[in-house]
């Protein structure tokens, strides 16, 4: 317990799933978490669930003024960020080429690419040397799923921001890293019959699916000091997925 004792963390997208577990494992290890979601409705219940040490704001990752005011809120009521988690998303696995439309290229970029960007970007002035920055990426980033071009560009992207910030950011002692997620039992699996779920997890060299508090306990080794020499890394949270 309290690896991020003191430490202001923004985790954005994180009203379900995998980065709200994140924001209730941060806030239990003693870290104020600011997290985002574009429904109020949804924020508030996250914020509600997490229980302490926790604020949420309302905006969209892929707009570039809600990105202002969560800073602004970040900036006025802690004066800094110790932890960025970039974990908001979008996008399809099930869009072969011939289906891709200009509207859902847009989205997935928006929000994925230009998103993380800018979320990174516009924190600068508030990070702390020697924070840590962790991206969402996905193991789409590195395998070939079919219908998945978009999705997979759009990850593979994040995986070389990491590169690249991690060495225009080694003066400050800022370490960037990426979690790329396999498949995790979270709300996208919630409809598919037992039986297929069963042979989705048969493929997986684990056997089973992901949990969400996997991803989150991945994230709180980039977050503290635990992985204190380690900065431009992919970290797959998989079963082995992309590995074999």
């Amino acid at each position: 317990m309290d690896k991020l004792k003191g430490k202001v963390a923004v985790i954005t997208g994180a009203t379900s799933g995998m980065a709200l577990a994140t924001a209730r494992l941060f806030a239990d290890e003693g870290a104020h978490v600011f997290i985002t979601g574009r429904r109020q409705e949804q924020l508030d219940a996250a914020v509600k669930s997490i229980g302490r040490n926790a604020t949420g704001v309302q905006g969209d990752a892929g707009k570039l003024a809600d990105l202002d005011r969560l800073y602004a809120a970040v900036k006025s009521a802690e004066g800094r960020i110790d932890v960025l988690f970039a974990s908001a998303g979008a996008g399809e696995l099930d869009k072969p080429l011939g289906t891709v439309t200009e509207e859902g290229f847009d989205r997935t970029f928006d929000v994925n690419v230009r998103g993380t960007l800018f979320t990174v970007q516009k924190a600068l002035p508030l990070l702390r040397d020697g924070s840590s920055i962790i991206l969402n990426a996905s193991i789409a980033g590195v395998k070939g799923f079919a219908g998945g071009s978009v999705y997979g560009a759009s990850k593979a992207a994040v995986r070389s921001f990491a590169r690249t910030w991690t060495a225009e950011l080694k003066d400050r002692n800022i370490r960037v890293n990426v979690i790329s997620p396999g498949p995790i039992d979270t709300a996208v699996f919630a409809p598919m019959p037992k039986d297929a779920k069963a042979r989705f997890a048969s493929m997986i060299p684990m056997g089973r699916l992901g949990q969400p508090r996997e991803i989150a306990t991945a994230a709180l080794f980039l977050a503290s000091a635990d992985s204190s020499f380690i900065t431009g890394t992919e970290l797959f949270v998989d079963g082995g997925t992309a590995q074999i």
